[in-house]
């Protein structure tokens, strides 16, 4: 099962602010600065994947750190592709901006504009930005005592999985504060879906990846053998596990793999 901001995603690329850098200085000083500063993150245990820096347009630095597969002892490269999980946030909300440029949807349009099925209760009551935000006050389904051992391994259709949270009372009142939140992004994914006529996978593509040419991103299924993509794994205190396998629903936390 996924949620709609990006949930089973493959690729994992972190960009290095330079403003954290001297802006003097030559690119090779720079990514020897970059380097050791991973370096340490990784020694602590505070990172495992590929970084990428680009200044000005051009790639300065890039560097895999860790183990994409550590059963195998396989290091990770720059070319690697993870897992990106809530990342996938951004492009939901890229996705969302892009049909309100078009006019198809309304930043403070409501859930039961674009959903007639939702419950009036809150569905009159939540915008289009309240989810953006994170300050919708629906529960997040991440939350639910119930969702790592049952909901997340059910292979839910967007519209079902809907269900079992949008009855639930909200949290508080639209606006009022800000709770991160993988019931609205889930909802917005099903959004996008309704009000533009394709899956989240196929708006995705045409829409973002691309136009961009990002041809080593894209909606991560399980299934598929995919060219150099890493084990999943989760940080624990006593160090790293796999990760638990979950269902995937028809579409709503996609997955990219790095560019």
């Amino acid at each position: 099962m996924q949620k709609p901001s990006l949930r089973f995603s493959t690729t994992a690329l972190l960009l290095a602010a330079i403003f954290i850098l001297p802006n003097s200085g030559l690119a090779q000083t720079k990514a020897q600065k970059i380097d050791a500063l991973m370096a340490k993150f990784h020694e602590y245990g505070q990172f495992n994947g590929a970084v990428l820096v680009a200044e000005n347009g051009k790639v300065i630095f890039k560097k895999g750190y860790g183990l994409a597969n550590m059963e195998w002892n396989i290091p990770n490269m720059p070319e690697t592709k993870f897992r990106l999980g809530s990342i996938t946030k951004q492009f939901t909300a890229m996705l969302i901006l892009q049909l309100v440029e078009q006019g198809k949807l309304k930043l403070d349009g409501k859930i039961a504009d674009y959903l007639p099925d939702y419950p009036r209760s809150t569905g009159e009551k939540v915008t289009i930005h309240h989810l953006l935000t994170h300050t919708s006050g629906i529960p997040s389904y991440t939350g639910f005592p119930q969702f790592s051992s049952e909901m997340s391994r059910d292979p839910y259709a967007p519209a079902a999985f809907v269900k079992t949270f949008s009855d639930s009372a909200l949290q508080f009142e639209p606006g009022a504060k800000f709770s991160y939140n993988n019931s609205g992004y889930f909802l917005l994914g099903v959004i996008i879906e309704k009000v533009a006529g394709k899956s989240y996978e196929q708006a995705l593509q045409e829409n973002i990846l691309q136009p961009l040419n990002m041809q080593n991103t894209g909606y991560d299924y399980h299934s598929p053998i995919i060219n150099r993509r890493a084990n999943g794994y989760e940080k624990r205190p006593g160090g790293y596990v796999n990760e638990r396998r979950r269902l995937s629903t028809a579409g709503h936390e996609k997955s990219q793999r790095s560019d």
